[in-house]
This record gives C-alpha cells, sequence and structure tokens, in this order.
C-alpha cells in the first residue's frame, strides 16, 4: 500500500524546488536581457540566486543535504573519463568555431560585452578565470545538483534530467540574445541541453558535481579562447 502522505510530501518538495529554481532562472533573466548590470554585480546576484538560496532551503530540509553535492560518491575514480570528455567538447567548440564561424558574425560580441556587462578586453582574464572555474561550479551546484541529483529524489528521474538540462538551456538565452545572431542562440541552446544531459548522467553516475564540473570547464576554456581571439588577446 502507498504512502499517501509520504507522495503529498514528495509533491510539496518537488514544487518548492522547482518553484526555486524558476524563479531564479527569470530573475537572472530578466537581470542578463533588461537591467544588464555591471558583470561582478550580476555575479554577486547569481550567487545569491544559485546558491545562498537553495543552501537557506536546504538548512530547513534535511532531506536534501546539499553538502554531500560536495564530498559525496567517487571523485578520483572519473577523472580520466571526465577529462577525455571536457578534452573531447574543447576540440568539438574550437572546431566547430574555425569550420562554421564565417557562416556567423561575431563583430558586435565584444562590444555588446563591453557595453552591457563591462567585460573589456582588460579585465577579460580574470572573468574568464572566474567563468571557467568558480562560475562553472556555482552552475553545475544548482542545475546538476539541486535541479537533478537532488530534484529525482522528489520526481521521476527522466523529468528531473529533462527539467535540470532545460533551464540550464533557458538561462543563457539573454546573455546569449545581447550578442549572438538568432540562429547561433538556436544552435547554441541545442548544445546546452544535451550537455545538460551528458552533465546529469556523470553527476549520477560518480554521485557528486565534481567530474560534470572538469567537463564543464572544458566548454568554457573553448568559449573564452574563442572570445580571447575576438577581443585580440591571442
Amino acid at each position: 500500500m502507498k504512502c499517501k502522505s509520504c507522495n503529498g510530501d514528495k509533491r510539496k518538495q518537488a514544487v518548492s524546488m522547482i518553484s526555486i529554481i524558476i524563479i531564479a532562472v527569470i530573475a537572472i533573466s530578466i537581470i542578463d536581457g533588461v537591467i544588464r548590470p555591471h558583470y561582478v554585480v550580476k555575479s554577486l546576484i547569481k550567487i545569491i540566486l544559485f546558491f545562498v538560496i537553495p543552501m537557506v532551503y536546504d538548512a530547513y530540509n534535511k532531506q536534501l543535504n546539499l553538502k554531500s553535492l560536495f564530498g559525496k560518491g567517487s571523485k578520483k575514480k572519473g577523472i580520466g573519463e571526465a577529462l577525455l570528455w571536457g578534452t573531447t567538447i574543447f576540440i568539438l567548440i574550437i572546431g566547430a568555431y574555425v569550420f562554421l564561424g564565417d557562416l556567423f558574425d561575431f563583430s558586435g560580441i565584444t562590444a555588446n560585452l563591453e557595453n552591457e556587462m563591462g567585460i573589456t578586453k582588460s579585465n577579460f582574464i580574470f572573468v574568464a578565470i572566474y567563468i571557467s572555474f568558480a562560475n562553472s561550479l556555482l552552475e553545475e551546484f544548482f542545475f546538476r545538483g539541486f535541479a537533478c541529483l537532488k530534484m529525482k529524489q522528489f520526481i521521476p528521474r527522466k523529468w528531473a534530467y529533462f527539467f535540470s538540462s532545460i533551464v540550464f538551456a533557458i538561462y543563457h538565452i539573454a546573455m546569449m540574445a545581447v550578442a549572438f545572431e538568432p540562429p547561433l542562440v538556436l544552435l547554441s541552446l541545442v548544445g546546452l541541453i544535451i550537455g545538460g544531459l551528458i552533465f546529469n548522467y556523470f553527476n549520477e553516475k560518480y554521485d557528486n558535481i565534481y567530474i560534470s564540473w572538469l567537463i564543464h570547464m572544458g566548454a568554457n576554456f573553448a568559449i573564452n579562447g574563442i572570445a580571447m581571439t575576438l577581443f585580440g588577446i591571442i
């Protein structure tokens, strides 16, 4: 006999977590697409939305144990696999830029970054380091840890996989729409959803967010490398 109160509690947990995630993504989308503050301000707001609020929720919900995302599971076992996937994604992104770059106009990207976010040639190195290491970990914690690995305790596994991947892609729309042409935005969204599903697989396989974080860094290294060429840094 199924426990009705248990099912009801799971639904409440799922609704609460989904609400937190959707509100956070809508808020950061408005900040990216409408308010467009300096990158430092946006980063601080993102830390509050993607880390502080989930941790506050976790403090009142002992079933989640978000701290386990940083210390649970096998970290060393998947490093080789993560490095292989990270390198593969790096090569694919760089390759796509080299072979398909002529199909898109990237000339306005640096101007948009400077005008809308305060990211310039002089500070981009510091921004790239933050994006590659800290911001990627923050996104893994929120979208793969909170929105999938923990979410699948309360909703079916496949829905947790797709939900986290889709909101991860949607989260990038506002920031991409500022700098990219519509066809490139659409192509990027498809890639982000597929990437999110891959990241979720590694989270589940190794029961932590470190392995997908390494793979995520591979993608960020490629994107930041392309940005450096556009800024004329390399």
